[in-house]
């Protein structure tokens, strides 16, 4: 029979392991759950979306939609790089492409553009030339991304009538496949709006 004051000691001991496997436990848990690059890249591998249909085929949808906003920017962005996703929008209807830009573009997005819209044209200008050249980058950084300056993350054709046109108009006039082109380039715009280099070139 143990006295008090061994009773104590076990109990003390007893807790304090307790609370090391509910630190680790938990620990390993949320480890566990956190969305990287690579899960979601296993998971738009494992998962054929041409295949499904109804509630499975939206659920599923919905999932690459909250697995995407879960990553940190360069994350996406290195996927974005990757064409990742260029085989479920393809199997997309118009209708998914736009749930799904609308889902995984960042918060902020359209303030965005409109204060892009109200920058004068040269600031403008600037702000493209270096979004692209960001984009570049990081296209060359990828895996069999070739050429001295990478390949472009946008068609000339997109670049051109952005600059031509106006981003404000020429995206609320784009179809969800094109609005799915242009989002690598509003995020990166986005991202210079919000570190201010936008406002202070």
């Amino acid at each position: 029979m143990f006295n008090p004051r061994q009773r104590f000691l076990i109990w003390a001991v007893a807790s304090l392991v307790a609370l090391w496997l509910a630190t680790w436990g938990g620990r390993g848990y949320f480890e566990n759950r956190k969305v990287t690059a690579e899960k979601v890249r296993a998971y738009v591998e494992t998962v054929e979306f041409g295949r499904l249909t109804g509630a499975a085929r939206a659920q599923a949808l919905q999932a690459l939609e909250a697995k995407l906003n879960a990553l940190s920017f360069e994350e996406r962005q290195k996927l974005r790089g990757e064409r990742l996703v260029n085989g479920w929008l393809k199997e997309m209807t118009d209708a998914e492409k736009t749930q799904f830009i609308e889902a995984t573009l960042p918060a902020g997005f359209k303030q965005m553009i409109t204060a892009f819209e109200q920058l004068p044209d040269d600031k403008r200008r600037k702000t493209i030339d270096q979004a692209m050249k960001n984009l570049r980058s990081d296209n060359r950084r990828e895996p069999g991304a070739g050429g001295t300056n990478g390949p472009s993350p946008i068609s000339p054709e997109l670049e051109a009538k952005i600059r031509n046109i106006g981003l404000n108009s020429f995206y609320s006039q784009s179809s969800a496949q094109t609005k799915a082109e242009l989002a690598p380039l509003l995020e990166e715009m986005q991202r210079q709006m919000e570190s201010g280099r936008m406002l202070h070139h």
